[in-house]
């Protein structure tokens, strides 16, 4: 068997990752949670993990850093999926794209009356594409991070952002008013990759799908 690279970011997606591993009999050698090493091995000699941002695995699948990756869709609709096959849907770290506004914000309203929204993301190309498809002009600033916090300084109208128990929106006196997409993980695979190692490539998918509890329909190889 050829050596395969998958690359992995730390945290939920990790997590809810070893699962799908272990039906493919790979096991981590090390947390990399606990571990500094952003290259982990496993009980298979032949497989390795690289720890990524999650930003990045689209970037390291695509360019040959890794033969096969985990991305939430958010990710890989910012990225734009270019390079990229995606052949499984694995319904883990599952959450929505969603716009959220502070509570008494009349959102419709705004949006019939044609009102140009400031509105904060660190998911720039989905919210610029979500709010063309409306007709809705707005003004977008770009955020790392703490995004609840923009429209509570006045800094923004709205936000786009995801959601997942909605308790941290609930906390800041924010409600959900749209959803973009729903989201989950994706498996993402190197083209050049599918071509000169399939048939290992083609067991991993197998054992994933096995375990996979996607939210609409696997497309397969």
């Amino acid at each position: 068997m050829n050596g395969i690279t998958i690359a992995l970011s730390k945290g939920r997606i990790f997590e809810e990752t070893r699962p799908l591993l272990a039906e493919a009999g790979i096991v981590p050698a090390e947390d990399p949670e606990s571990s500094r090493k952003l290259i982990i091995g496993t009980n298979r000699p032949e497989v390795r993990i690289i720890i990524v941002r999650a930003s990045d695995v689209p970037t390291y699948v695509q360019h040959g850093g890794a033969d096969l990756g985990i991305a939430g869709r958010d990710v890989l609709m910012e990225h734009g999926g270019q390079g990229l096959y995606q052949p499984l849907d694995l319904g883990i770290a599952r959450c929505r794209m969603m716009v959220a506004v502070p509570e008494g914000f009349d959102y419709a309203m705004a949006v019939r009356r044609g009102a140009r929204l400031k509105v904060a993301t660190k998911y720039l190309q989905i919210a610029r594409q979500h709010f063309a498809s409306k007709g809705v002009h707005v003004d977008l600033i770009k955020l790392y991070g703490s995004m609840e916090l923009a429209p509570l300084v006045g800094m923004s109208d709205a936000i786009v952002d995801l959601v997942s128990s909605g308790n941290t929106l609930k906390a800041n006196h924010l409600v959900a008013v749209e959803e973009i997409a729903a989201i989950s993980a994706r498996l993402v695979l190197n083209q050049a990759s599918l071509k000169m190692k399939r048939k290992e490539l083609q067991f991993l998918m197998e054992a994933f799908a096995r375990v996979a509890k996607p939210l609409d329909a696997e497309v397969s190889v």
